[in-house]
């Protein structure tokens, strides 16, 4: 029952309009602020704890709650033809707050799934960022930090330059954070449990980060960022979910463009 509550409704069959997150709708009393203040001397296991149950409980802003479209398309060789599809996304990256105080908040693969499970989503591909940022209304230039990469402290600041940088422009937004993404790597590794992360785009359109999966699982810093992506694509006209879309060898690279059929999930 929980997890029906906390699914996501499609407001309109064939994708007219966006979805929205269904989440509880108790007031927003933890703001961005108060999070990294009740979080700022907790280790990785405690913070993604304390931001799972905050998110689930419906503390984000409005904002949040409703995805917008991206528009992608892969070629198919066997036919010679475009296919052309919708997903949708966050227009942001997961954040905890009320609207007048809120703040982005990085997560570890280990809470992240669970969260995109919760709520009927997926985590994204390589490709599915590039075609993210590639529709970004708001592109905003990486800001690297260079020490105490790790701690809360360094996120919170994070998310105040990068504010700083946005002066309340609203939209679809990218560019600001490297993405935690699925990708057949991590099951073809010879070391197990890594998180894979791509992304951080500069004004050129090439990414800071290339696909990387050196990590270990529970490691995450301030340049890590959560995009949740809807588990249903309207594709060539047609509502598929996204595992169906995966298992079909004309529709998978609207997806990714590795190799792999499969679903990964962490």
């Amino acid at each position: 029952m929980y997890r029906i509550c906390l699914g996501i409704c499609l407001l309109a069959y064939m994708g007219c309009v966006s979805p929205k997150i269904q989440l509880p709708n108790n007031p927003n009393t933890l703001t961005g602020e108060d999070f990294y203040k009740q979080v700022w001397q907790m280790q990785w296991k405690q913070r993604d704890s304390v931001a799972t149950v905050s998110i689930l409980k419906g503390n984000i802003p409005s904002f949040l709650r409703k995805f917008v479209p991206v528009q992608i398309r892969s070629f198919d060789s066997t036919t010679n033809t475009w296919n052309k599809a919708t997903i949708w996304v966050l227009p942001d990256y997961l954040c905890i707050g009320t609207n007048d105080n809120w703040a982005r908040i990085p997560l570890t693969p280990l809470a992240a799934q669970p969260i995109a499970d919760s709520l009927h989503c997926f985590l994204p591909t390589k490709k599915l960022v590039n075609d993210i940022y590639a529709s970004a209304k708001v592109k905003l230039d990486p800001v690297p930090m260079y020490i105490f990469r790790d701690s809360t402290v360094t996120m919170w600041q994070h998310h105040l330059i990068i504010e700083g940088q946005r002066k309340n422009r609203k939209g679809l937004i990218a560019g600001i954070k490297k993405d935690v993404v699925i990708t057949d790597l991590l099951t073809r590794s010879s070391k197990p449990n890594r998180v894979a992360i791509f992304g951080w785009h500069k004004p050129d359109g090439i990414p800071i980060q290339p696909l990387y999966t050196g990590h270990v699982n529970w490691y995450v810093d301030y340049s890590h960022g959560i995009r949740l992506v809807y588990e249903y694509l309207l594709v060539n006209g047609k509502r598929m979910h996204y595992t169906d879309v995966m298992k079909n060898s004309s529709f998978r690279k609207l997806i990714t463009d590795e190799n792999f059929a499969d679903v990964f999930r962490y």
